[in-house]
C-alpha cells in the first residue's frame, strides 16, 4: 500500500492499494475511489470485535455503528479520504502495547488488525463532567492507522511525572502510556468568570501528546452569529 497525503490546509489521504489490500473506516467517511475498490459494510468490518455492543461503544465515542471495509479487487485501486476541517492528517504505526487515544472525531481509517473502540477515561468524572472533549477513541492492536487533527498540531514529549494541563478541546491525541486525569480551574473567579470552563485535562508522562489549535466548540462559537435563524 502506498499512502500519500495531498494538500495543506484541507488535506486528503490518498491510498494506492495493491490487489487484496484492505482498509476500514467509519461509514460516510469515503471521499472518492476507483472502480477496483469494493465496499462491505458491517459492525465487524476490518475485524472489529465486540459485535453490536462494541459498535454501540464506538458510536458513543463519536464514531458510527457500522464500519466499511474497502478492498482492492482485480488490480490496483485508488481510495481517498478528505479531512473534515482544516488541519493535518497523521499516520500511526500501532503495535501491541503501543496504542493511542484520539479525540472523538479524529479516526479516518486503518488496516485490518487495528481495533477501534471507545476510550472513556478511568475516572467516572471524565465521562460525566468533562464534556465531549474527554470522550476519546482508542486505537490498539497491530497495523497502520491515519487520524486527523484540527488546526495546527503541537507535539510534546512528556517525561515521567511531567504534567500538562490542557483545555479539553485541544487534546488531539496521546500515547496510551500517558496518564489522563481531570483537574479544575484554580480559583472560584477563574472557574466561573474566566470564560475557559471549569475543567481541564491533566496529561502526565511518560509519553507523547499531540495538541490541536482548532476546536470544534470554538469554531462553532465563532460562526454562530453568521448562521441564518428561523424568522
Amino acid at each position: 500500500m502506498d499512502p500519500k497525503i495531498v494538500g495543506t490546509v484541507m488535506p486528503v489521504l490518498e491510498l494506492n492499494m495493491q490487489p487484496t489490500e484492505k482498509v476500514f473506516a467509519e461509514s460516510g467517511q469515503l471521499s472518492w475511489m476507483s472502480m477496483a475498490i469494493q465496499m462491505q459494510t458491517s459492525t465487524t468490518a476490518g475485524g472489529q470485535q465486540g459485535g453490536f455492543l462494541g459498535a454501540l461503544g464506538r458510536a458513543v465515542a463519536g464514531g458510527t455503528l457500522f464500519m466499511t471495509e474497502y478492498t482492492s479487487v482485480g488490480g490496483q485501486g485508488l481510495l481517498a479520504f478528505a479531512a473534515k476541517l482544516p488541519g493535518q492528517i497523521l499516520p500511526l504505526e500501532i503495535a501491541p502495547g503501543y496504542g493511542y487515544m484520539v479525540h472523538r472525531h479524529g479516526f479516518m481509517c486503518a488496516t485490518p488488525g487495528v481495533q477501534f473502540s471507545i476510550g472513556f477515561q478511568q475516572r467516572l468524572g471524565a465521562g460525566i463532567f468533562g464534556g465531549t472533549g474527554f470522550r476519546m477513541q482508542r486505537l490498539q492492536g497491530q497495523g497502520h492507522a491515519w487520524v486527523e487533527l484540527h488546526g495546527e498540531v503541537v507535539m510534546y514529549d512528556l517525561q515521567p511525572g511531567n504534567t500538562l494541563r490542557v483545555h479539553p478541546g485541544h487534546v488531539g491525541m496521546y500515547q496510551e502510556s500517558v496518564q489522563f486525569n481531570i483537574t479544575t480551574i484554580p480559583g472560584i473567579k477563574n472557574a466561573f468568570f474566566g470564560g475557559d470552563g471549569i475543567f481541564l485535562a491533566a496529561l502526565t508522562g511518560p509519553g507523547r501528546v499531540w495538541l490541536q489549535s482548532m476546536t470544534m466548540q470554538h469554531l462553532a462559537h465563532a460562526i454562530q452569529e453568521y448562521l441564518p435563524t428561523a424568522g
